[in-house]
Parts: structure tokens; sequence; C-alpha cells
């Protein structure tokens, strides 16, 4: 994927009804994943060196994710944490888990992915649980969305 197209990532965000965690996976290309992590979090490497990193280190992929991938509970953020990752093709793919409540209703997502790299970068996130699915793209200009994960009846608060 050259920086003339488009640059676009997915995330799917799964809420495991009846645990208290969050299944995230994050769909990048690699070039672009080694690009925006170079610009954004340490832009004293190369590059070639990033290239080099032969299977890319877990703490560095977890700490880049946590950084453009922010996701709040009751404006709290959560960290995730990295459990597996794997080059698919000219994509890398990545598997987070984040605790959460297990009554959870709302959530915010901040998804800055590549938005260092290019302001037309659509990162397209759907989120789910049992009874809900929804999907949005987040761009440059917009990189902050709330989810309602369980519909609410008229007039009650999600507080």
């Amino acid at each position: 994927m050259s920086l003339q197209q488009t640059p676009v990532t997915f995330t799917s965000i799964d809420y495991i009804n009846g645990t208290d965690s969050l299944k995230v996976t994050v769909r990048i290309n690699y070039e672009l994943f080694l690009r925006d992590y170079q610009q954004t979090i340490f832009d004293d490497l190369e590059l070639g060196f990033l290239r080099s990193l032969k299977p890319f280190p877990a703490d560095l992929a977890n700490n880049y994710l946590n950084s453009k991938l922010r996701i709040l509970i009751k404006d709290r953020e959560v960290i995730g944490k990295l459990q597996n990752m794997n080059e698919e093709g000219e994509d890398i793919k990545f598997i987070m888990f984040y605790r959460v409540s297990r009554r959870l209703k709302l959530l915010t997502v901040k998804n800055t992915l590549l938005t260092g790299l290019s302001s037309r970068v659509e990162n397209l996130v759907t989120v789910r649980d049992r009874n809900y699915e929804t999907a949005r793209k987040f761009t440059s200009g917009h990189t902050e969305e709330t989810f309602f994960l369980k519909k609410q009846k008229p007039g009650k608060s999600t507080n």
C-alpha cells in the first residue's frame, strides 16, 4: 500500500458478554504501522532498524496501540494488553484484551492510528456484543466516538 492511496485500518471491539473483557483486533498495513510508529512514537529510530525487528517487539507494539487506540469507560482510560500479533500478507494483526465492567453500557473510543502519516486516513471500527453491532469511520478530523452497547429505555440515564 503506498501513501498515495488512502491508508485504512480495521479495528473490531468485541465485548464478551458475562465477562469483564473487551477483545480488540486491529489490522493495519505493516509498513504504514512501522512508519507511524517511527514518526509518532520514537522518531530517533531508523525505519531500516524497525524493519529488521522480526518479530516486532510485543512491548513496543503494546505501547503504540495503547497510545493510538484509547478506550475510555466513564471517562477513565482502560489499558489494553497485547495477547497476539502476527503478519498476514502485507498487514499485521494485533489482538488485545481490556478489562472492563461486567455491566458495560457505553464506551468511548479515540482512534488516531496513522493520523500522523496522512490526513486522509480511514480507521474503520466495529463495536459489538451479543445483541448489538455498529460500525463507524474515524478520520484525522474525527477521532472519537461514544458507543452505547445496551439499548436504553426511554427516560433512563446511561450513568
